[in-house]
């Protein structure tokens, strides 16, 4: 899902790992392109085959790898118990990137290098996921994002598609739309003011999306206002934004600055909707904000864990079961769901073989999957539905469901 912050000097890094990746030659024959032999290091192994998780396991946005790498190990579990893929049990190889972008693409080049993967399922994030991107078409290693949603992970800068990159989330287009007819249309607003991280892209795109939207359909955007990224004090703007006595502020952004910015406005008596994405998405998010200042506050998400659909139920039971009586969030569905969009497109390809994977997961269509029936576009995008969720008492409860 969205864009990391990138540190100081994280491009650079990145870019000098790939210049090595190339000098030392390590691109050619990598990832699943190498597999069906049964050698060691291969993507198959006897009747094993190898996928790697680069997933966000520590650092800022730890939370959402954690939960992802949950998702997964539940898929994996439940997927080879019923038999694997094409009669081979999958091995997840998790290497940690530390929400750092660079230290995304060095996990890449580990595993389609080293551990000869046949595919990559991660980042979380936009910015580690497109970090990896070059590493995956020179190996010709299909990378699937459970969550990233920028435009950029699966097109390039002139508007082509990056072969190998896919996604199993929708895109942030999507959600802002989501976010916006809901204020528009269910909750009657008539107008909002926008306050986001103006350094994040996810943020960004998630804002021109909402606005453009929201006035389409009728609403007036009384202010655009942003912060930065790491702020603790967001006082002197929600102050600014109360003084125009808007009827809801959207707030794209991820759970550590969005938990203290809904704390703050309720401190300051702002009661009105406050509206966001599925960067809100974290069990953290209560903690910080607290369980009654985030009352009337609503996300647009992928799923949602009351939903009565018997599917998404069958794998909330199984999930509470291997995790405590835990509630699976957006992220583990879509890391759960990742394994299984994988798989079924391996399963159809009979092959590790990178560009048969991929060309199977691009003509994936109606797959059922928990967080909705995926058809992969053109773009490499599911054609799937949003969910809506309301906070009440600190606790997320399905609201609606969006047709895409």
């Amino acid at each position: 899902m969205k864009q990391q912050r990138m540190r100081k000097g994280t491009r650079k890094k990145a870019l000098h790992l790939l210049m090595g990746f190339a000098l030392a030659g390590l691109v050619a024959g990598c990832g699943g392109t190498q597999g069906e032999t049964g050698k060691s290091g291969d993507a198959v192994v006897g009747d094993v085959i190898k996928i790697g998780a680069n997933l966000e396991l520590s650092g800022p946005v730890a939370s959402y790898g954690q939960s992802i790498a949950e998702g997964i190990d539940l898929a994996v579990e439940n997927l080879n118990k019923s038999g694997g893929i094409n009669g081979k049990k999958l091995e997840v190889i998790k290497v940690d990137n530390k929400s750092d972008a660079a230290e995304a693409t060095n996990a890449a080049i580990k595993l389609t290098s080293q551990d000869k993967v046949a595919a990559i399922i991660g980042a979380a994030t936009s910015g580690n996921t497109v970090a990896q991107a070059q590493v995956a078409t020179n190996s010709k290693t299909v990378l699937l994002t459970p969550t990233g949603t920028s435009l950029n992970i699966t097109l390039k800068a002139d508007g082509s598609v990056n072969d190998y990159m896919f996604r199993t989330c929708f895109i942030d287009p999507f959600q802002g739309r989501v976010a916006a007819n809901f204020a528009a249309g269910e909750l009657k607003v008539k107008s909002a003011a926008i306050f986001a991280d103006n350094a994040s892209e996810y943020a960004k795109g998630l804002a021109a999306s909402f606005k453009e939207t929201f006035t389409k359909a009728g609403g007036t955007i009384v202010a655009q206002e942003a912060y930065v990224a790491k702020d603790t004090d967001f006082r002197a703007t929600l102050t600014r934004i109360k003084s125009l006595n808007p009827d809801s502020i959207f707030i794209p952004g991820y759970y550590e600055e969005v938990g203290l910015i809904v704390k703050q406005a309720r401190e300051l008596g702002i009661t009105i909707p406050l509206i966001g994405a599925d960067g809100w998405d974290s069990p953290k998010l209560v903690d910080l904000a607290g369980a009654a200042a985030l009352n009337n506050t609503y996300i647009a998400n992928h799923y949602s864990s009351e939903d009565p659909d018997k599917m998404i139920q069958d794998f909330v039971q199984a999930f509470k079961g291997k995790y405590s009586g835990k509630a699976p969030d957006g992220f583990s569905a879509l890391g759960y769901d990742s394994v299984y969009l994988l798989a079924d497109g391996i399963k159809r390809a009979g092959s590790t073989d990178g560009s048969k994977i991929k060309d199977a997961l691009a003509q994936t269509k109606d797959l059922l999957l928990v967080t909705g029936k995926i058809t992969v576009d053109k773009q490499h995008n599911p054609i799937k539905t949003a969910t809506v969720l309301e906070y009440k008492d600190g606790k997320q409860t399905f609201r609606t469901k969006v047709n895409p």
